[in-house]
């Protein structure tokens, strides 16, 4: 079985064109390096553009969904597997059974949700696996410098877990897929 890659971005369209960019340019090299795509199964926006490219480069997809998602429409119809669960949390637990690692590209709220809870997990000692952000014209900007300020207020250990980041592709796709292979 090949290595998969979680990757949470956001579900709309991107008002700045570099995030779409972006999101073509990963689903293009992780379907290159034979990465499988873990995402949320959705077929619009970021989402939906990196879906495509992986999919277009020859690469698998697994889309993981909740069924009220699927009742609207949302689910993205052609990928190698479409998993329904019965909601968000179920979604959430069941993509990082089947990721060896996670990546968050720019999105919003849930982005950010899925983002904190594998870290917070990660931190917990649920599970040992790698979490990066790729970033495009410093979108992850604010958000670093707030996890710099937390754990300057003590609220973040210096033993917790360290995010990869980066603006280029390659080098954050090497850096977490060769920590999640340690």
């Amino acid at each position: 079985m090949s290595a998969s890659l979680c990757v949470f971005t956001g579900s709309s369209d991107a008002r700045d064109p570099r995030h779409a960019d972006l999101a073509r340019e990963l689903g293009r090299a992780m379907a290159r390096r034979g990465i499988r795509l873990v995402y949320g199964g959705g077929n619009c926006g970021l989402m939906g553009l990196l879906a495509d490219a992986v999919l277009e480069g020859g690469g698998q997809v697994t889309g993981v969904i909740p069924r009220a998602l699927v009742a609207r429409e949302r689910a993205h119809r052609g990928l190698t597997e479409l998993i329904v669960t019965e909601d968000m949390h179920a979604r959430k637990a069941r993509m990082v059974n089947l990721s060896d690692a996670f990546l968050a590209m720019p999105g919003g709220y849930g982005t950010l949700d899925e983002l904190f809870e594998v870290t917070t997990w990660r931190q917990l000692g649920i599970h040992t696996k790698p979490v990066g952000l790729l970033d495009r014209g410093g979108f992850w900007g604010g958000l670093l410098a707030f996890l710099d300020r937390a754990s300057e207020a003590g609220f973040i250990g210096a033993d917790g877990p360290r995010l990869v980041h980066g603006e280029d592709v390659d080098g954050v796709l090497t850096e977490l897929m060769g920590q999640a292979i340690n």
